[in-house]
């Protein structure tokens, strides 16, 4: 299924492979920095479209009262707490989707990477110009091994699930099953992660420090507003219908 989207992706991967090359050959970064030079490329150029996603979900904690309230009144109708909860979205200006599109962008750029790190003309000049690593990692072309598996693995669960804490804590919306299954995502990945070339799990773990910094930063910047009162959440719930009257009965 990868090969036919490479295929599609192919114009993104030769932008990752100048990218890479610039910061290796003129800059003078090795590979496992120039892949690191690449994340921080990637994550800046969707900046913009994060902190829009950021926005919308601050403006989802303000109207959350809300829509607890429209999920206390059409409990026994989900179909119409649906359609409520469309317009309430439609009224107060909140895209619930804009949250998730900086995250569904960086899904091709992964792949453009794990294709460019696997493609024979990248692996010929990487072996052309060694050390092919950094740090620990041996080689960013070839699946790790022994001590440095461990230590990716171990650097790419925790940060992903760090990640995954961050943003679902400030999420409305996020249900505590949802919350378990976003952690069991590293996990699902990891074996994916062990055959792949370890510049892959560079990438990535990178991907997700730059997430927490950004998230920190925002919190800072641009806080969550403060959980709403008891009060507060009295005043959203919509009163309850007037008594009907009784029909008198015609003698």
């Amino acid at each position: 299924m990868i090969l036919p989207l490479a295929n599609i992706l192919q114009p993104l991967i030769d932008v990752a492979d100048s990218i890479i090359k610039f910061f290796h050959d003129d800059v003078g970064f090795s590979w496992g920095i120039a892949i690191i030079a690449l994340t921080f490329t990637v994550r800046v150029a969707v900046l913009p479209l994060s902190l829009r996603g950021i926005r919308s979900m601050r403006r989802m904690q303000l109207v959350a009262p809300k829509i607890q309230a429209l999920k206390e009144k059409y409990k026994d109708d989900p179909q119409r707490f649906q359609r409520e909860t469309m317009e309430l979205y439609k009224k107060e200006g909140v895209n619930p989707f804009s949250s998730c599109l900086p995250f569904i962008l960086q899904i091709p750029f992964f792949i453009a990477i794990y294709q460019l790190l696997r493609g024979d003309t990248f692996q010929a000049d990487v072996m052309a110009s060694p050390p092919p690593g950094f740090l620990f990692v041996k080689s960013v072309i070839e699946a790790p091994q022994g001590a440095e598996l461990i230590v990716l693995i171990v650097l790419f669960v925790t940060t992903t699930a760090a990640s995954v804490l961050l943003t679902t804590a400030t999420s409305p919306t996020a249900s505590p099953a949802q919350r378990y299954l976003m952690l069991l995502f590293p996990l699902i990945i990891v074996p994916f992660i062990i055959n792949a070339p370890a510049g892959l799990a560079v990438y990535w773990i990178t991907t997700n420090l730059f997430s927490l910094g950004q998230q920190w930063i925002v919190n800072r910047v641009m806080p969550a507003p403060a959980p709403a009162t008891p009060e507060e959440i009295k005043e959203t719930k919509a009163p309850p219908p007037p008594p009907r009257k009784k029909k008198r009965k015609r003698r």
